[in-house]
């Protein structure tokens, strides 16, 4: 009786300890110990909730009502919840092998034979049938499919939160874009008063004979130019307005009024914690992702090498069979079964094999993805890094340049109108003053988009 109970308690460890293929372990992403643009040395995010709500830090309430709006509207948003639901069943389905399987069957058959023989007349039978089976999962090969499951339910879980850091970032970035068209269309509105000013003094000197037709037509060309891009900006604003709309999961022309009354684009002047590179690892749901998607490749390896051992199982049957439905309890008609059986597949012409040689392959191809995922983290954050740090430094030289050109546009104004220099001093003023401003505000675009970037690239939200 003891060594049987001994046996018992090997088996059981065997059962529960011994599973067959590679274990996972994190793939090595080379990492960097530090960011290369960063001339300080970097420090591990003491504090990530920063990160969590970035888009609070442009202290803008509309971008942030929309951008809260659209991770729970948006369409695509709840195409990836809908696959983690999915990839959750799937991994319920899984982990189903782990218990007894349970069949039943029942009939009840006429059969009417003619004739004068011994099995002429009409008979009738009952028949019911309970069978059951449980799968000993000696090898292993159910727990690593349930161990894939798992880091599939994982993947997905991850996917979701990528999805959500990319509205957010796509809603703030279209919405930087549309404030920025209202700034542009108002720069444009602001220096078409002027210049419609320009040339109505300029159509009163050449009425006076102080300016020639030249100067009028200069002037009446520069208005036009002018009056021209509006239609385009006021364009382009209506369609960012619809695709906020699309964002948010509803038609075009259902946004919210708010959006109608021009804001300047919103910045962000505090500094973000981008921590050290290796935080991307936790951060980042696209890294999370592909370690997940690799451990469920190398899992899959031990799903396929234990193809190559017997599977064994404990099976019963219960059948009831009887000609007549007052006999059907009967002892006599009931006939059971039950006791171990085993399947080993010991020859199907090297498929086994070369099914192992394929997950291989694909645990192979999933690293692989992982480490380019990794590259690609660190290449954006470094991208966004620089990016917002020379458009700080060009930000400030179009302040001063468009400070010292609204000063010449003054300047020449009050020359020309004594008749103390050439319209085209006037022309070429406001022109600069034009393109000046009209950098100013991109250069205001180009900040909170970088700024977007980082965020985004660190992997803030979620």
């Amino acid at each position: 009786m003891r060594s049987s109970k001994s046996t018992l308690a090997l088996l059981g460890l065997f059962i529960s300890g011994c599973a067959v293929g590679p274990e996972f372990q994190r793939p090595d992403s080379g990492l960097p110990a530090n960011w290369s643009f960063s001339k300080r040395k970097a420090v591990p995010a003491a504090n990530s909730a920063d990160l969590v709500r970035w888009w609070r830090r442009f202290h803008d309430s509309a971008l942030t009502a929309l951008v809260e709006q659209s991770v729970d509207s948006n369409l695509d948003v709840q195409q990836a919840a809908a696959r983690l639901r999915q990839a959750r069943a799937q991994r319920q389905a899984a982990a189903s092998s782990f218990w007894p399987f349970i069949d039943s069957s029942g009939s009840v058959r006429e059969s009417d034979a003619s004739g004068s023989g011994p099995l002429s007349g009409n008979s009738r039978s009952y028949h019911a049938a309970l069978s059951a089976a449980w799968e000993l999962d000696l090898f292993g090969g159910n727990r690593r499919n349930v161990e894939s499951a798992d880091a599939r339910l994982a993947a997905a879980a991850a996917n979701l939160d990528g999805m959500r850091l990319v509205m957010a970032a796509e809603v703030a970035l279209t919405y930087c874009q549309l404030r920025s068209i209202q700034d542009q269309n108002a720069v444009a509105r602001r220096n078409l008063i002027t210049q419609e000013s320009s040339a109505e003094i300029t159509h009163e000197r050449r009425d006076a004979g102080f300016a020639s037709d030249l100067d009028v037509a200069n002037a009446d060309a520069l208005v036009a130019n002018t009056k021209a891009q509006i239609p385009r900006l006021e364009t382009a604003a209506r369609q960012s307005v619809n695709a906020i709309a699309v964002l948010l999961g509803r038609p075009p022309g259902q946004t919210p009024a708010m959006l109608s009354e021009a804001r300047p684009v919103p910045t962000t002047s505090s500094a973000i914690p981008t921590g050290i590179p290796s935080d991307l690892l936790r951060r980042r749901p696209d890294i999370r992702s592909a370690e997940a998607n690799a451990h469920a490749a190398t899992a899959r390896i031990g799903v396929a090498v234990a193809d190559l051992f017997p599977k064994f199982a404990i099976t019963g049957s219960l059948n009831q069979q009887s000609a007549k439905l007052s006999d059907w309890l009967s002892p006599a008609a009931r006939v059971t079964s039950y006791g171990p059986s085993f399947n080993w597949a010991l020859f199907q012409g090297g498929a086994l094999q070369a099914n192992i040689r394929m997950q291989q392959a694909l645990r192979d191809e999933a690293v692989l993805a992982y480490r380019k995922t990794v590259l690609v983290a660190l290449q954006e954050v470094e991208d966004a890094m620089i990016a917002s740090s020379n458009e700080r430094k060009r930000r400030v030289s179009l302040t001063e340049a468009v400070s010292a050109n609204r000063i010449a546009v003054e300047l020449s104004v009050k020359l020309y109108t004594a008749g103390q220099t050439d319209f085209i001093n006037v022309l070429n003023a406001q022109r600069s003053l034009l393109q000046s401003e009209s950098e100013f505000t991109l250069s205001n675009l180009a900040l909170a988009t970088d700024m977007i970037a980082l965020y985004k690239a660190l992997g803030g939200g979620w």
